[in-house]
Formats: structure tokens, sequence, C-alpha cells
């Protein structure tokens, strides 16, 4: 006889997927790399206070956590920091440089040789000596990476500079001792890549208001006898031309990764490699980030696609492409060659991150790392739909539709479910087509989820990208509101149950929806930019302390735009309920935004909820935080939506 399976409404299915499984598998493996022929990478702690700890693997293949807590392999540089540590071998083992997050500081090791040892100076000014970059060299005694120092107490008395510190820890306590390697020209700067002749350096750099995927410059100098850099001279990039990434190819040519074409293509001193209407580069929010990475045979790895990023082989001398065999979907900008060995950070729609392996020469890839493990049935996991949308003026809007899905219950005929609009944060970024586990959360329950990546969203070209610009908080909630109402127009989803959620830049939009479209019946709001007035004068950091020019335009030029846009100017507007969760650490979108929103919304009877959460910064990291959170949104919806999600603590809505 066959099982019948449950009737329940939607939004009250029981699942496996609670808020504590999500919060544990939270974070990805990242900033991979060789030393020797062994394959190294950070990876998330979410139940050790969200700290990230650097693992080994060995040539037998076991996998061992070489620095225990409290040790945080993880850089403030520009906030959202990018490659942290680096190693070589010795001959007494891999010497390791590192930066701690609790002080910043770089610290060397040697696994099984003691504690690490300091290698820069701590200061009392602003917010003190940050380092990224390390690119250890140990036949000069030194060690190169970028060096951001703040020179006064505000978030923009800063400069950034390539520097060389000594190995030998006579820095730990001289900032005199570190020897800087050039001028500091440019308000943001890449760490040097030498050539295999150790003669030429290239870098990139970049100066207010640009962002890097606006324009951004390649730097080369010469390499003079005392190691600084001499004749720094600019070879491509400008204004309008945005350089990903530079590295040097075995023979001593240059390569990079331009959009000068309106995509992120592959250049050979200067010739195009393999010129396609697709991306072999990306917006680079994270210093040291890798979409490509030379081998030894001349060959590149790359990781190039249309909407996503996948792992292949270019062959530079007949512009083809293979693609690795797998079920990845995407790939991080997280990749090194060594040999004819590529390693990545890929996952698929129904795996998490997991390291992977490419051997260039017979074309195997496999997973020698980080492996996926299924955290409970996969019968569980949401089924995505890559979908395509029209905006306003037909423009197109690209979306992943994540419908709910639980193979134990069905809802009674003729229900439409509840869905929830996720806007990535950025907003110059996008969402991947990968397995997360806070989707199944939801989807799993009964609610479906539809993630969209917006004009001015990543991985369609510069020309997708350029829609944003002064249109921030049109064009985005525009898009958002178009992918909403089609699915309640096409019968996907029930029109009087959308919600919108998203955090940081996601988190204006969806205070800008809220404020500015009747479209939904609720939203949850992370860590967002709420007052462009206040965000953009003062109450950010640097890197993105002139992000609002292109975004918005020139303050100077257009204040009115920077009132008429902010949720904050216009929270009497706001009639739906509304979560908002904040990091009260949180020093690119600061808790006075959310504070300033809010008492603008006092005795306005709107039922909302506002948490924040100690020690948590931009982007939550503690499995206890992330708990509370996904639990506090699923209680939103069960509330404004007349859910009934079994165990679920309740959500105290203030009015």
């Amino acid at each position: 006889m066959e099982e019948s399976v449950p009737t329940l409404s939607y939004g009250s299915w029981p699942s496996p997927v609670d808020a504590a499984l999500a919060a544990a598998h939270d974070g990805r493996p990242d900033d991979v790399g060789f030393v020797g022929d062994e394959v190294w990478w950070t990876a998330p702690r979410p139940t050790e206070g969200g700290r990230r700890t650097l693992v080994r693997r060995h040539a037998d293949g076991t996998e061992e956590p070489v620095l225990p807590a409290p040790w945080n392999v993880r850089s403030r540089v520009i906030e959202y920091g990018g490659r942290p540590w680096a190693a070589v071998t010795t001959d007494t083992g891999p010497l390791v440089v590192f930066v701690n997050f609790a002080d910043q500081r770089l610290y060397a090791f040697t696994p099984g040789g003691g504690e690490p040892r300091p290698l820069t100076p701590l200061s009392a000014v602003g917010g003190g000596l940050r380092w990224i970059e390390p690119d250890p060299r140990p036949e000069r005694g030194e060690v190169w990476c970028v060096l951001e120092e703040f020179t006064g107490e505000g978030p923009t008395d800063l400069r950034r500079v390539p520097v060389a510190v000594p190995l030998d820890g006579s820095a730990a306590d001289d900032r005199a001792a570190v020897r800087e390697l050039a001028p500091a020209r440019h308000r943001f700067v890449t760490g040097p890549r030498l050539s295999p002749d150790g003669r030429r350096a290239a870098w990139l750099a970049w100066d207010h208001p640009r962002m890097p995927w606006d324009g951004t410059e390649l730097i080369v100098a010469d390499v003079g006898p005392e190691s600084t850099f001499q004749d720094a001279r600019t070879v491509a990039g400008g204004p309008e031309e945005s350089i990903a990434q530079v590295d040097w190819a075995p023979d001593g040519t240059l390569l990079y990764a331009s959009d000068r074409t309106g995509w992120w293509n592959l250049y050979r001193d200067g010739q195009p490699l393999c010129a396609r209407e697709e991306e072999f580069g990306g917006p680079l929010w994270k210093l040291g980030q890798r979409w490509f990475a030379p081998l030894d045979s001349g060959l590149i790895a790359v990781l190039h696609g249309r909407g996503a990023a996948v792992l292949g082989v270019l062959d530079p001398e007949t512009g083809e492409v293979v693609d690795a065999a797998g079920p990845w979907t995407e790939f991080a900008p997280a990749l090194a060659a060594h040999g004819e060995r590529a390693v990545g950070v890929g996952a698929g729609a129904h795996s998490g991150y997991e390291i992977v392996e490419l051997d260039t020469r017979t074309g195997r890839a496999r997973v020698i790392g980080a492996p996926h493990k299924d955290a409970t049935d996969p019968a569980y996991y949401p089924e995505p739909q890559i979908r395509t949308f029209r905006g306003p003026g037909g423009r197109e809007v690209h979306a992943h539709l994540y419908p709910p899905h639980n193979p134990g219950c069905r809802a009674p005929d003729g229900e439409l479910p509840p869905y929830v609009i996720w806007v990535h944060g950025g907003p110059t970024s996008r969402a991947p087509l990968v397995l997360d586990l806070e989707i199944a959360y939801f989807t799993s329950r009964g609610i479906g989820v539809a993630e969209v990546n917006y004009g001015g969203s990543s991985g369609h070209g510069r020309e997708y990208r350029n829609r944003l610009r002064e249109q921030w908080g049109v064009v985005d909630v525009e898009d958002c509101a178009a992918v909403a109402v089609a699915l309640a127009e096409e019968g996907t989803a029930d029109p009087e149950r959308l919600a919108v959620r998203g955090g940081s830049a996601g988190g204006w939009t969806s205070a800008a929806s809220l404020a500015t479209t009747d479209v939904y019946a609720c939203g949850t709001i992370l860590y967002p930019i709420l007052d462009l007035t206040g965000w953009g004068t003062g109450e950010t950091h640097d890197f993105e302390s002139r992000y609002l020019e292109g975004l918005i335009g020139p303050y100077a030029e257009v204040p009115d735009r920077y009132t008429e846009r902010s949720p904050a100017e216009h929270a009497d507007s706001v009639t739906a309920p509304f979560l908002l969760l904040q990091g009260l650490d949180d020093v690119i979108c600061p808790p006075v935004q959310c504070e300033r929103f809010l008492a603008r919304m006092a005795g306005r009877g709107v039922p909302h909820a506002y948490l924040t959460f100690e020690g948590e910064g931009h982007g939550f990291r503690r499995a206890e935080t992330m708990v509370r959170a996904l639990e506090a949104e699923l209680s939103l919806y069960a509330q404004v939506f007349g859910l009934t999600p079994p165990g679920v603590p309740a959500l105290e809505l203030t009015r």
C-alpha cells in the first residue's frame, strides 16, 4: 500500500533543516594555496566564535587544522580583508606567515615548532596597522605584503603601500624596521607579484572615487638592487577599465584580466587570449582574489562564465577553454596552481563549497579537501531554477528560483506559497547558484525563495553592472519588485504573502522596497545602509566612503538625491512589519544607521523587532547569532503570513 504524504499548509511543514544545522554549515573554505606539494586553505569555525583557522592537507589525504583557538586567520584591510596567509617550504618545514584577526599583526610560525611569533608592531593611532597578501621571501629575509596604516583617528585617515617586513622579528616593536617598497602614490594597492626572473613587480592600484570594478591601473616597476621598486609605470587600465587580477606567466609575460571590451577577458602583454562575452574576472571585494592561475606548461587555469564561474583550462595559443567535468556549478575566486595542478573552491546546487583539484595533464577533477557531507537527507535540499524576468522597459532581470520543496509534505490544492525575495549585498556582486542551508531552512518548510541578480550585479558584463550608476535605490528596487510581481502573476507565489530580505546593500534595497513599494507584506533587513547622507559623509569605512558617487552621484552636486533615496528619510512610508538585525561591532554599516531609522519609526504603530548582537561585525559569523537571526526571521513570516511552523520561538514584535 502506498504511503500517503500529509497535506499541510505552506510554511507549516516540519523539516530536519533547523537553524542550528544551517548555522553550523555557514561559510566556506577560502584562500587556498600550495605549500610545496601540499594544499592548504582557511576554513570557517562558526561554533568557535566565528573564527577562521588554517587547514593543512597532508600527502596521505588527511586534513589537520594547524592553528588552534583562539587564533583567527583574517585581515581587516579595507574591512573586507582578503588573502591573510602564505607559506613556503624550508629545511625545517613550512614557514607560515598569517594575519591574526584580534590584533591584526603579522605572525610567523613553523607547525610543531612552538607558538606563532609576531613580526609587526601595534599602533595606537586610529585603527592601527593592518597587513594583507603576505608573500614570504626567505631568500631576502623578508615577507612582502600590503600595509594599511592609520594616520589619524578618522576612518579615512590612512595610507596603503607595498612593504617588506623582516622575517627575523626585528619589526615586532619597531615600525621603522618595516621597509616601504614604493611610495604611497595611490589610495588602494594590491600585493606586488614578482616576475619569474625577480627583476619586475606588478600590482593594481586605484583612487577615490572609483571602486576597483570601475577602473584600476596595472602598474609594473623594476626591482632595484636594494629590492625597492623603481620606474613604476602604468601599462593598462584607467578610469573606465577595470583590471581585476594580474600575474606573471612562467615565461615572464604579463597576464591580466581586463574589462576593456565590456567583459573581463584575459590578456597577455596586452593581447587578448580568449575574446568572449563572458567573465574571466570579477569585482575585487577582497585583496588577493584570483580568477586565473598560470601553469608551468604555459596553460592557464581559469574561472569563467556568464552568471556563474566554472573551472577550466585555457590554451593561450589557441584560445580554447576545456572545462573540468564535475557537479560544481560555481567556483569562488580563490584559484592556485603548482606545476600542472590547479586547485579551487567549488560548489554545486546540491553540494557545499569544497576543495577541488584539477590535474591538467589528465583532465581529472576531484575533491581533495573539505568534502561536502550531507548534513541531512538531500531530498530536503532546494531544487533551484535559473530564470530571466522582465523589468521596466523590458530589461532582463536574472534570478534563481527556489520553490518550496519537502518530500514529506504537500500543500492543499489551490493554495499558493509565500515567497521571500532575497537581495544580495554589494551591490556590485551576485548570488551564486549553490547549496545554501539557509535557503533550505525556508524552502523545506514551504516558503519559496527567489534570489535576484538585479541590474548592477556582476557576472553579466559591464553594461549590466553600469545599470546601477546613479540609480541605486531605483533599479535594484524595481528589478526585485518585477520578479516578485511576475511570480504572483504567473501563479507561482501568493501575492498577499511576499516578503523581501537582504543584508548590507541588500538591506538597503529591502528597506527602500518597503518604503517605496506596496509589493511586500513584510521584510527582513540585516546590517543595512539606511541613511545615505550619514553613510556618505563619514559613517563608513574608507574603501566604500566614495562608493555612493557612482551609485547615487557626487554629494556636492545632488544632495537632495541622497535624501530622496534614503529609507531613513521615508520612515513614514513604511507600513509593513519588519525585522532589523545588526552587529554592534559593524564599522561598515554602523548601528547608528538603524537607530536613526527606528527613531523616525517611533510612535507609528508598525510592528517590528530590532535585534542586536555583541561581537558581530558586518555579516554574522557566530553560530548562536545565526540561529537567533534565522529563527526570528521565520517567526516574522509566521506572524505576518499566518503560518504555523513547528518548534520556532516566537519573535516579539513591538509597535
